[in-house]
């Protein structure tokens, strides 16, 4: 004997608004009631409830000319929907506040340029849009940015470079162009360009493996023989940037973080002939995860990224 595949609950139990439809007909007594506060015809109230009553096998309302009344299996139905309907909104209740609590705070992993040149306006304008949300912000390289997101340590990310890293969707926000910057003290202060092969053989001072501005100048270089051994390695863009200015040597740094220093005359700036130093700005989220809630508001204001 084979058995017959059971029926899920799903096709046993009527849907919430049939039963939210059956206990406002037995509390105002007919079907024209019931309809008007639901905001659908009288007819289409008449026709769900008979097709609860088909999915039940029972009889709910004595109907008459005079209204609607509940029958005694009626008053049993009703008396169990209202209690699924009490069930439904507290599940209600406690998703909406799983929402508000992640609506509540934003995690942000950004690679340091970004991190100290743009997104402090960025957040600036947030705040004013959502006052109530509580923003943490991770600095660190594109490679640390990729992982936070992966491990979950981060809901929105922003990366500079040559592509989406691995497990990772995004899109582009900006653009940005890396430009060679000496001390004026410097020997190529008196100079007007510079070779690639120049470039390449100059130990520079540079950011660390896994920034993004490392890879664009690797890659930028490649076809030279890449970089020589950096005179110093540095973590942060700022110290990058205060050693040059000291006169310890060259570098390449991005436009955003040495504007005011060319504008004074801090640094000079070094043209290179031939090669390309541009690179893609972008936002960065977990492969389809796309941002959502506070997150979402934060992508929609970078769109004035340079």
């Amino acid at each position: 004997m084979t058995d017959e595949p059971a029926v899920s609950l799903a096709h046993r139990v009527p849907e919430l608004g049939a039963l939210e439809l059956l206990i406002a007909v037995a509390r105002h007594g007919s079907m024209g009631g019931a309809a008007r506060e639901l905001g659908i015809s009288q007819p289409a109230a008449s026709s769900r409830i008979r097709s609860v009553e088909r999915q039940l096998g029972v009889s709910l309302f004595d109907r008459s000319p005079s209204g609607s009344r509940l029958t005694g299996a009626g008053a049993l139905v009703t008396d169990w929907a209202r209690r699924i309907m009490e069930a439904a909104e507290a599940f209600d209740a406690g998703a909406q506040a799983l929402r508000d609590r992640r609506d509540s705070r934003l995690r942000v992993a950004a690679s340091m340029t970004i991190a100290e040149y743009l997104l402090p306006g960025w957040l600036i304008a947030l705040r004013a849009a959502r006052p109530d949300t509580a923003v943490s912000l991770l600095a660190g390289n594109s490679g640390a940015v990729a992982a936070r997101l992966i491990g979950g340590e981060a809901d929105l990310g922003f990366v500079e470079g040559l592509a989406v890293p691995a497990g990772l969707d995004g899109t582009v926000i900006g653009r940005d162009r890396l430009v060679v910057v000496v001390a004026p003290t410097h020997a190529w202060g008196r100079r007007t360009s510079l070779t690639p092969e120049e470039l390449a053989a100059a130990p520079l001072i540079l950011r660390e493996e896994g920034s993004g501005t490392r890879q664009v100048l690797d890659a930028a270089l490649a076809s030279y023989g890449g970089p020589a051994e950096p005179l110093l390695e540095l973590s942060s863009t700022t110290a990058v940037k205060a050693s040059v200015v000291s006169g310890a040597g060259p570098s390449v740094l991005s436009e955003l973080a040495v504007r005011e220093e060319l504008a004074a005359r801090r640094l000079l700036e070094v043209e290179v002939a031939g090669i390309h130093l541009r690179r893609d700005l972008r936002a960065v989220w977990p492969t389809g995860h796309r941002p959502s809630g506070p997150a979402r508001e934060l992508l929609s204001l970078t769109r004035a990224a340079p």
